[in-house]
């Protein structure tokens, strides 16, 4: 079983971004103009991948991005958004709504640093960490049961034949290596279960690649940096990950990852 997972590691630009303005969960501010355009260059980007599924945190700036590259994309205009509160940002609580500077200067008061300090009301890490596993977990189960039900068709071919599944196409051959995407099957297109574009938020996506690397060993692209890995996407980053789940299981998934936070587009 192939799932190619795409994600889109962090919403277009808000108005409260570039004045660098805490948004969190209880901030729900629509995509600025430059947001905008910033989702329609992903959406161009993007524009010749054939999706099977799209998810989306349900916080009005990534349902916005999820709109805009799924109206630039040549195949999958109509494909259904579904909307899910596992995938918002983190929740910064009383930090909301008041400057990235106020959050740092908490965090200097408890004697933390700022990424893992927890303001009153917010969340956890591994909180957030956990949100991302449940997610996870349930993308691989949606994989599995989709490869189940192609199988349990009358007269269904099989894999080896190479009929089975979708032939996809991916953009990345200028921002990664060659290497990386033969190795997980054959350059530039391969037959996968699914193919699932993931819009999400900055430092929810940070603790979902953690969650990857650290837990699940993920391999990771031979000239990432470690300031890279730890990083906070670029608003419309895009990241590329192939999962491969040998004989249905979920307990442990072989991951790649072909990109990460790449943002050629803009």
């Amino acid at each position: 079983i192939f799932l190619l997972l795409f994600t889109i590691s962090f919403s277009g630009e808000t108005r409260y971004n570039k004045d660098k303005i805490l948004q969190g969960q209880g901030v729900d501010e629509p995509l600025s103009a430059t947001g905008f355009r910033q989702a329609d260059a992903a959406g161009l980007f993007l524009s010749n991948v054939k999706f099977t599924h799209v998810f989306s945190s349900d916080l009005l700036r990534a349902k916005q991005t999820a709109a805009a590259i799924l109206g630039k994309n040549r195949f999958c205009k109509d494909l259904e958004i579904k909307y899910d509160a596992r995938l918002r940002e983190r929740k910064y609580g009383v930090a909301e709504g008041r400057p990235l500077a106020d959050l740092k200067a908490m965090a200097k008061d408890a004697g933390e640093q700022c990424p893992s300090f927890t303001p009153p009301g917010g969340e956890t890490l591994d909180e957030v960490r956990e949100r991302a596993r449940d997610f996870f977990e349930f993308l691989c189960q949606l994989a599995v049961e989709l490869e189940q039900k192609e199988h349990s068709k009358p007269d269904a071919p099989g894999r080896s034949s190479g009929t089975s599944g979708e032939q996809f196409v991916f953009p990345w051959t200028n921002d990664c290596s060659e290497a990386e995407l033969s190795s997980e099957g054959g350059g530039s297109s391969m037959v996968l279960d699914a193919n699932i574009l993931v819009v999400s938020h900055g430092a929810y996506m940070r603790n979902w690649i953690g969650y990857f690397v650290s837990d699940l060993n993920c391999t990771l692209p031979a000239n990432l940096t470690k300031s890279q890995l730890s990083s906070v996407s670029p608003n419309t980053g895009i990241s590329h990950f192939i999962i491969k789940l040998e004989n249905g299981n979920l307990l442990k998934p072989k991951i790649t990852c072909v990109c990460l936070n790449q943002d050629s587009h803009l």
